[in-house]
């Protein structure tokens, strides 16, 4: 999606211009994005709200949505902790570790150790407050084949395959097309019927690829 002359939360103040047409390569430090799921198809953006899961942590709901007109599915990129600070505009390294603070609560995209209740990997969850969480939120971020070259500097490009790590787990994030939520599973009237568990696994594979399609992406 356009973004406008400015972009207006409590994190994205108006004094940061948005990227030219001409800067429109790299995805970068404080942004908000979309993040589509590639093996689903691109139809299902990353998204969380205000509602906890009903089972494991009981932390807040992650999950991934068909609707991708949602502010729900707003993420934004912020260095990972005790890493030095990323200024806004800053192209994301691959390699770097990253925090995505879920714009709309404040929360952090999170994992543990604690069971997905689908598919039995590890639950991944929203957590914290105004983006404070714990080394849980953090994710490397793992470029397809390794890495993107630019020169020579390596960087996450939009519009390609990407992957993230948890650096307290080393699970990968990721989601299925075949994991959804259903009447069977989650009960008639769920409120998340017809969405993807998001869950983090060992393996890095098609599960695994996401992509920043849409967004409001941010330049020095």
């Amino acid at each position: 999606m356009k973004a406008p002359s400015c972009f207006v939360t409590a994190v994205i103040l108006c004094a940061v211009g948005t990227v030219s047409a001409d800067d429109d390569t790299y995805v970068t430090c404080g942004s908000a994005i979309k993040l589509t799921h590639v093996e689903s198809g691109g139809k299902f953006f990353l998204q969380s709200d205000e509602r906890q899961l009903q089972s494991g942590s009981g932390q807040q709901l992650v999950t991934a949505a068909p609707n991708n007109n949602s502010p729900k599915s707003l993420w934004q990129i912020r260095e990972g902790h005790d890493t030095p600070i990323c200024p806004v505009g800053t192209p994301v390294k691959c390699g770097s570790t990253i925090r995505l603070m879920h714009l709309e609560t404040g929360s952090n995209l999170h994992t543990h150790g604690i069971r997905s209740p689908l598919s039995n990997q590890h639950e991944v969850t929203g957590f914290g407050q105004g983006g404070e969480g714990d080394v849980g939120d953090d994710w490397e971020v793992v470029c397809e084949g390794g890495s993107y070259f630019s020169g020579s500097s390596q960087y996450w490009l939009r519009d390609r395959p990407i992957q993230f790590r948890g650096t307290a787990t080393q699970r990968f994030l990721g989601s299925s097309s075949t994991v959804k939520f259903t009447e069977q599973n989650c009960g008639r009237g769920c409120p998340i019927l017809n969405q993807l568990e998001v869950f983090a696994r060992k393996t890095s594979d098609s599960y695994t690829q996401w992509k920043a399609e849409q967004g409001v992406y941010l330049s020095k």
